[in-house]
């Protein structure tokens, strides 16, 4: 039995107590919204609003004596510094596309339900207007809304541990002035959840990438082009579908392999299970490193005996649906991509016909 993608409903167990309000950073027309949202919640509802503490600082908020009261309820954190996983019973997105991706960074692990409001420039997966926020707030912490998970990549890049020794004179053997060498002594290993895409490219050299990608151990084509995208059916619509691929809606179980002007004709985009384990090394003979980018943060060099391992994570991000999974995904192809809009053909006249 296949489940419909509309009978994913949000319920809760007990009666939401904190909120995490995550606002996009140095935007003026999003700061009136921001304390309506802030007040509605405290006040009306005796909600815990946590609120990242650079948001804080910032002067049109720190110096509005009105909003000092508010102000004095919230609980701050930190990015990279303060953990916050287990507080939040869901969270809220003032903003654009990014402050979702953004949402999604913070939690590694397990990611609370996100109601994400429309107030950026693209608005892909910020399905709610803000105009009559009161009532959808309310609906949310009532547990009455539909629901759609959105598939995210584990990403563990291993690295070898380079010590840097100088070169003897310094003087490499063409005569340039060299930096210091590396050697390797180890091995170093992130781990990210992504919830649009990981992007390998050539970063700033002039030669064509060389990367091998593996399935599941096998080798199956190496990518001679710009470089390459994988991304999960969320982030089919993103840099994925600039690239020439399929736009796949966020309910499929599915990998996106996406070259990146490849130098071949027959390099087209392809769909693979999600259970399945991709990576991605540089190839022996590459001129030249890449480059890598996790939903476009934590950009890092990829050099030879580098690796990227990416399977589906088995933490989605719960995205809380304006309507229900399917007509929120449509209304989105067609407000922010202008999806098969065309103008339309003339019928024949009567006359003709006759």
């Amino acid at each position: 039995h296949i489940q419909d993608p509309a009978s994913q409903r949000l319920t809760w167990n007990k009666p939401p107590k904190s909120v995490l309000v995550i606002k996009k950073i140095r935007d003026a027309s999003l700061l009136q919204p921001f304390k309506e949202l802030c007040v509605y919640l405290t006040e009306e509802n005796n909600m815990i609003v946590y609120v990242e503490k650079k948001v804080l600082e910032d002067p049109a908020i720190a110096n509005d004596e009105n909003f000092g009261p508010v102000k004095k309820k919230f609980c701050t954190f930190r990015e990279d510094y303060d953990d916050i996983s287990n507080q939040i019973d869901f969270i809220i997105c003032l903003g654009g596309d990014g402050t979702l991706l953004y949402a999604s960074s913070l939690f590694q692990g397990s990611v609370p339900p996100v109601m994400a409001f429309h107030l950026g420039s693209l608005g892909f997966l910020t399905p709610f207007n803000f105009e009559n926020f009161q009532s959808q707030v309310t609906q949310v912490i009532e547990g009455n809304a539909a629901l759609v998970l959105r598939s995210r990549l584990k990403v563990k890049v291993v690295k070898e541990h380079r010590e840097k020794t100088p070169v003897q004179n310094g003087i490499e053997e063409n005569g340039v002035v060299s930096a210091n060498l590396e050697k390797e002594v180890g091995k170093q290993i992130m781990q990210y959840q992504v919830l649009n895409e990981v992007v390998v490219d050539r970063g700033p050299s002039s030669y064509l990438s060389n990367v091998d990608v593996f399935l599941d151990g096998h080798l199956i084509t190496t990518v001679q082009g710009d470089g390459v995208i994988v991304s999960t059916p969320t982030g089919s619509t993103a840099y994925a579908a600039a690239a020439g691929a399929s736009m796949i809606h966020p309910n499929v179980p599915a990998i996106m392999i996406t070259p990146i002007c490849p130098h071949s004709l027959s390099f087209r985009p392809i769909v693979v299970p999600a259970g399945v384990e991709l990576k991605i090394m540089l190839s022996p003979d590459a001129r030249n490193t890449a480059w890598v980018s996790f939903d476009g943060r934590k950009r890092q060099e990829i050099c030879h005996g580098d690796s990227i391992s990416i399977t589906t994570s088995c933490y989605p991000l719960p995205s809380i649906c304006f309507r229900d999974p399917v007509s929120d995904w449509f209304e989105s192809l067609a407000e922010c991509l202008h999806w098969n809009v065309r103008k339309k053909q003339n019928n024949f006249a009567v006359e003709e016909e006759e």
